[in-house]
């Protein structure tokens, strides 16, 4: 029992120890922020950044085939920011934008989807499934509605006849 938990708090120490060790690996969190993240052909995007403030950056959207646009730092250290339009001959998609600092230069990313309808133009399914005959309130036959029911009724009687004969011992 001793051995067990000896075993069992070295390993949660061991992972909690290399948790430590990895976190500040990651930095600030600061990558390249895009709004709308999700856009249509011809649609504009802004590009935001925490991780340039000090001297802008040069951004690339080539990935979608808008080239290269300048994200200009902005005043009392606020974020960097710029735009990019997305060319209408674009595919839908999602592609990698990159932004190169222009002191140090830290490269950030951010992915770009690409979509053929705008979040708010999205359709949504209206009505009933075309799955085949029998819809409980669609505009189906009666005839093939009345021949269903029917069937269902000879399968259930058929289906008691023969548990009540196996019952009765009878035999099958």
């Amino acid at each position: 029992m001793r051995r067990t938990a000896r075993l069992l708090t070295g390993t949660a120490l061991a992972v909690g120890t290399a948790g430590l060790v990895v976190t500040p690996a990651y930095g600030d969190g600061a990558g390249l922020e895009l709004s709308p993240s999700s856009v249509v052909p011809g649609g504009q995007v802004s590009v935001d950044t925490a991780a340039c403030r000090d001297g802008g950056a040069a951004g690339d959207a080539s990935a979608v085939g808008a080239g290269a646009f300048t994200l200009a730092p902005g005043s009392d250290e606020q974020d960097a920011s710029g735009r990019f339009r997305v060319p209408p001959s674009a595919q839908p998609g999602t592609y990698e934008i990159v932004a190169t600092c222009a002191e140090g230069g830290r490269r950030v990313s951010g992915d770009l989807v690409v979509t053929l309808t705008a979040p708010s133009e999205q359709v949504h399914p209206r009505g009933s499934v075309k799955t085949g005959v029998g819809g409980a309130l669609g505009d189906d036959d009666p005839v093939q509605t009345a021949a269903g029911v029917t069937a269902l009724a000879v399968a259930a009687a058929g289906g008691t006849w023969l548990l009540h004969r196996r019952a009765r011992g009878d035999g099958i």
